[in-house]
Formats: C-alpha cells, structure tokens, sequence
C-alpha cells in the first residue's frame, strides 16, 4: 500500500483527474483521494449505493442525472491498479445562485471516521468557489442528526430537508 504522502499531484492527476486531491484519512495505511474528473463505474456506484441501503436505480437514468449534475464528487480508496469508490455525491443547480446536494454515501466500512464530514466539507468548499450563495439537502429521516451536527437547519415543517447559508 502506498502511503498517504506518496501521491504526488502527478499520480493524483493521472489516475484521478485535473484537481484531484487527497482527502486526510483516519487511517495512516489508507490514502483517500476526492474527484470530480474521474469517470464512475456505474456498477460500482451502484454497489456503494446498495451498500447504504437505497433501492436500485435503471443505469440509463443514473447515467443521465451524473451528466445534468452540477457538481458530481467521488472519494477513492487509492490503490494505483483498482482503485476503490467508497464515497459519492453530486449537486444539482443552477451554477450561479442554488444548488441542492443529492445522493451523499460512504461505504458503512468507512462510515463513523469523519469521511461523511469531510465529503460534505468539500462540496461545500467547491460549491462556494462556484459562488453558490444557497445550499439546500435533501437527506431521509435516518441521517438528519448526521447534517444537524454539521450546522444544517431544518426546513419549518421538520421533515425531510436541511439548508445551509453560505456566511459570505
């Protein structure tokens, strides 16, 4: 196993895609990597959504809602032959003002570590440098703890939606 700094920005590039970077893993034998470029093995994402406990999804349509995606996040175990997708999740918006965070996952193995923050902490970073001012999430009732810990707020009524107000 390579160790976490022993991926230079060129393997990070290569294997990763233009502005890969290294995510701070809890585990010093592991190196954890965020991409929004490299490309997802729809198999692949479908076993880490299965792994979470969602229903299967027809490939075609996933296939289309990656493409109309504003803002689409892999977290990678690095191996430098196969490396492993254990975290995903993708924005829609309109690019300028909006953006709503869809589809957070991460591996239950690598659940409880911080990476499910962290995965959230980026979004939130690239979402803000794309001057999206608003950030709605729509999270089912079993992970709405998880989001209020972070500072989301619940929509008035309570039930299924959390906001975060950009503090620019």
């Amino acid at each position: 196993m390579i160790s976490f700094c022993s991926l230079t920005p060129e393997i990070l590039e290569e294997l990763y895609g233009r502005g890969a970077r290294q995510c701070p893993s809890p585990n010093d034998q592991v190196s954890l990597v965020f991409s929004q470029a490299k490309p997802f093995d729809l198999v692949e994402l479908e076993q880490l959504l299965a792994s979470v406990g969602w229903s299967r999804r027809p490939v075609r349509r996933v296939r289309r809602a990656l493409e109309n995606s504003l803002l689409k996040v892999g977290l990678w175990r690095h191996d430098p032959k196969f490396p492993r997708l254990v975290g995903f999740a993708r924005c829609t918006g309109d690019g300028v003002l909006e953006a709503t965070v869809w589809d957070v996952a991460v591996h239950p193995l690598y659940q409880g570590t911080g990476l499910g923050k962290q995965l959230m902490n980026y979004i939130l970073e690239e979402l803000s440098k794309m001057g999206i001012e608003e950030v709605t999430l729509f999270a089912d009732p079993g992970v709405v703890d998880f989001y209020l810990r972070q500072g989301w707020l619940l929509e008035p009524s309570g039930n299924r939606c959390a906001f975060w107000y950009s503090t620019q």
